[in-house]
């Protein structure tokens, strides 16, 4: 069965933030004439998405056509209505280069916030071993033929790696930017279940989300990274510049567990000089580019196959310069404490120990994902108060006749009545919270009446996709009906949403106050 892609106003055009990342590796399986749909757990949510799609360590041009992006419901099954085509350069298909990445256009496609999405891609031609990520700790797909469009696919093959897909970004109105975390194999989430989505990184997502925070959270780890070396991955070093500082909306990178596999996996094992001035490096990088850099301490290992006194004593030195008030941190997780067993602090608390001694099992990563003082972040994302001037008559909108009457641009001047908080919800939505009566703007009657401030709660008459970039034309679009609001009647009568594409009448400067 194949579900039709719906058509829909235009996307928005302005920041990105990474929602979901992962890092690419050289040397994955090779496909022709197949279809990958590969799901990912998005922290953000937004109103708008944009893929991208890697062949940084292809060996040949990549050949992609027909991608789609869809709602996930179960399996290989997406939410009917939800799919989107996704084009590149208005195309349906491209090229990417040998060494490249290709950014798709802006889809406009509501963006749900800690929830599964499905990026469907064919590949019309041989691709050669691909870019990929090999521990993927989910399941993806493939199908033969092109099948991105289906509803579902007939009995696929199974994958835990991605494959060419390392992005999707959003647009989000309150974003407070991404955070990168950057690290080995428990950053990874080994030893967490396949599907479960309880590597930490997820499980600080879900923290942040809580809070109030609207942060993405960007896993970069590589199972087996190495910070000075390369071998399973590029080396923290050498992969900083394009898996942290080349990342949309980063403002922040938590450095983790990428030493610990230098101590084991190198012969001889660094120094715990060595290790410090890698990591000072990588601070100053981050520094450079204004992203804070926050430490973490290497976790215990003892009873792992590759430790050693000399990797313990090392290790140990690590997490006391990491300790240090002169460590050129912005900030520290301490995983060691959160993890170690108080009464043999070079091994794991039984109760986080996946039974390797090496990994931490999801309550162990739960522990460092705690570990996470959220107030490095900044306070939550505020409610700005905004007003909306329409472009219909360049009048203000307002709550007339101090709410009881629908929403009408015919101010010359902002006040109370003009005046609305803009409110962030979950899936990337916004609601508007009128100050005239402190009530919310609904597109009544399933978005068939004006809209008014006359409800108390937010339901889906009440969230609206603010498209356009924040600052300059904005548009906003009710889920009520999926239409687009207008200031009908060239702003003479109420706004309502009715419209299907954006003029005009569908425009308006927001303004913040």
């Amino acid at each position: 069965m194949t579900a039709s892609a719906a058509s829909s106003a235009p996307a928005a055009t302005g920041s990105w933030t990474g929602s979901w990342a992962v890092s690419p590796q050289s040397g994955g399986a090779s496909f022709n004439q197949q279809t990958l749909r590969q799901i990912v757990r998005t922290s953000i949510g937004g109103t708008s998405a944009r893929l991208q799609i890697s062949n940084v360590f292809g060996g040949q041009p990549l050949a992609i056509a027909d991608v789609h992006i869809a709602v996930r419901s179960s399996g290989s099954s997406i939410v009917s209505g939800t799919d989107r085509v996704v084009t590149f350069a208005g195309q349906s298909s491209t090229s990417v280069p040998s060494g490249a990445v290709a950014v798709s256009d802006p889809i406009a496609f509501s963006v749900p916030a800690l929830s599964d999405v499905a990026v469907s891609v064919y590949l019309p031609a041989g691709t050669g071993p691909s870019t990929y990520h090999q521990q993927g700790t989910a399941t993806n797909y493939i199908a033969a033929g092109d099948v991105s469009g289906s509803a579902g696919l007939s009995n696929p093959q199974t994958t835990g790696s991605y494959y060419f897909l390392t992005n999707l970004d959003v647009q989000n109105a309150t974003s407070q930017g991404a955070v990168v975390t950057l690290g080995a194999s428990i950053t990874d989430g080994v030893a967490s279940s396949a599907d479960s989505n309880r590597r930490w990184p997820n499980d600080l997502a879900v923290r942040l989300a809580q809070t109030g925070h609207q942060i993405g959270v960007l896993n970069q780890g590589i199972s087996g990274n190495r910070l000075l070396v390369d071998g399973a991955g590029q080396s923290a070093l050498n992969r900083f510049a394009r898996d942290v500082l080349g990342q949309p909306g980063v403002q922040w990178v938590i450095f983790s567990d990428d030493p610990i596999n230098d101590l084991g996996s190198t012969s001889p094992p660094p120094s715990s000089d060595q290790l410090i001035a890698g990591a000072q490096q990588l601070a100053s990088l981050a520094h450079q580019h204004g992203v804070k850099f926050l430490c973490s301490t290497l976790t215990p290992y003892q009873g792992a196959a590759y430790w050693t006194q000399q990797g313990e004593t090392a290790r140990e030195a690590f997490n006391a310069w990491v300790r240090s008030s002169g460590n050129g941190c912005d900030g520290v997780i301490d995983q060691d404490a959160a993890t170690h067993d108080p009464a043999n602090p070079s091994m794991y608390l039984p109760a986080y120990d996946s039974g390797d001694h090496l990994h931490p099992n999801e309550a162990g990563l739960q522990a460092i994902a705690n570990a996470v003082n959220l107030a490095l972040f900044g306070a939550p994302a505020a409610t700005p108060v905004v007003s909306f001037r329409a472009h219909a008559n360049g009048m203000i909108v307002t709550a007339d006749n101090a709410g009881a009457a629908p929403l009408i641009a015919n101010r010359t001047a902002v006040g109370p009545w003009e005046s609305f908080d803009l409110i962030s919800n979950p899936d990337g939505s916004v609601s508007l919270r009128a100050h005239a009566n402190g009530d919310i703007v609904t597109a009544d009657n399933a978005g068939a009446s004006p809209l008014i401030a006359n409800r108390t709660a937010i339901g889906p008459w009440e969230e609206f996709d603010l498209l356009g970039d924040v600052g300059g034309g904005v548009s906003l679009r009710a889920h009520a009906d999926g239409d687009i609001v207008t200031a009908e009647n060239a702003g003479a009568s109420a706004l309502i949403a009715n419209r299907t594409a954006i003029g005009g009448w569908e425009t308006f400067d927001l303004i913040q106050d």
